[in-house]
């Protein structure tokens, strides 16, 4: 196909006109667009996650938005850690933590309240094992 058939193509597809004339670019995003109308295109938490890491890429700072950290757990699990003969739960929100049906944003801060001191909250609820020595 010419790139004069692929810009009307572009058209046809996209519904703009094609940004440029480079015949790679445009056969790749017609592709890709035509994979998107057969199989379905990214879902929304897909979407937002790819956009959140081309801002961190571009130096766009999103604090609001940003992407759960991938160490904890899915969202709706319940750690459970006894101290000091008492059993405390904890359940896993989307952004964050819920204790004693307090919101926490870590699980250092709810570590510090059990035990009056700094712990690391993955360390303390024993989802990080401190290396073994050798």
């Amino acid at each position: 196909m010419s790139v004069k058939g692929l810009k009307a193509e572009w058209e046809r597809l996209l519904g703009s006109a094609a940004p440029n004339n480079s015949r790679a670019f445009l056969e790749a995003r017609i592709a890709y667009r035509l994979q998107e109308l057969t199989y379905g295109g990214p879902d929304h938490e897909t979407r937002r996650m790819l956009d959140l890491l081309a801002d961190e890429v571009e130096g766009v700072s999103r604090r609001k938005n940003q992407i759960a950290d991938p160490r904890n757990p899915v969202a709706g699990t319940r750690l459970i850690r006894e101290w000091n003969g008492v059993e405390h739960t904890i359940t896993v929100l989307k952004d964050g933590f819920e204790w004693q049906g307090r919101k926490y944003k870590s699980l250092s801060g709810i570590a510090r309240e059990i035990t009056g001191v700094r712990w690391n909250g993955y360390r303390f609820f024993g989802l990080q094992v401190r290396p073994r020595e050798v």
